[in-house]
């Protein structure tokens, strides 16, 4: 998982713990404390420009603040495009979250509340870390599905294949921020 916080600017701490607690737990207090979170708080969180932000609201991706507050379902869809927004165009993320949890301003049409959605990107992302077989990962991807409670009439393979493509996303952006730092260290030795 990292030294952050997935989608955060947050360090980590013990990933086995994090993992076991929910990963969002650890989101929670700073929620709670603040009754909501403001979009300067949420933009300290994720290091991301408010203007990223409330493209994506303006977008449909995210639901609209509640009285210029973003709550858990704003924070966790949020972390979680931010996760993949480095792998996929902005648009497929959007497609995506829409066949997992349909309109981003309703939860009735949700299979996975959004902050078990992350839990579980989470937990799949810690636990296949160096899980190179694809049986293996699909194992640990339906194992990890299954501790989570679906609701209206949502499917597990449905869940499985979001998590599959989530999965892949997420490696694929940190395999290409790897590689940009990379390169530019290789500029900085050779281009002198």
């Amino acid at each position: 998982m990292g030294q952050f916080i997935p989608g955060t600017v947050i360090p980590g701490r013990n990933q086995s713990d994090d993992i076991a607690n929910g990963v969002f737990s650890l989101l929670l207090p700073m929620i709670k404390a603040a009754d909501g979170l403001t979009l300067a708080q949420v933009c300290s969180i994720t290091a991301l420009e408010p203007s990223t932000i409330q493209n994506w609201v303006k977008r449909g991706y995210v639901a609209r603040p509640v009285k210029k507050k973003y709550f858990e379902r704003h924070l966790a869809r949020i972390l979680i495009i931010s996760m993949l927004r480095d792998s996929m165009k902005i648009e497929d993320i959007g497609l995506l979250m829409k066949m997992i949890n349909g309109d981003a301003t309703s939860e009735e049409d949700d299979i996975i509340y959004e902050t078990d959605l992350y839990d579980c990107l989470c937990e799949v992302i810690g636990i296949t870390e160096n899980v190179y077989d694809q049986k293996e990962q699909e194992d640990h991807i339906r194992k990890t599905v299954r501790r989570y409670k679906l609701k209206n009439g949502g499917t597990e393979q449905r869940l499985c294949d979001a998590v599959r493509v989530m999965l892949s996303g997420y490696r694929t952006g940190v395999l290409k921020r790897e590689c940009d730092m990379h390169l530019a260290c290789m500029k900085e030795r050779y281009n002198r």
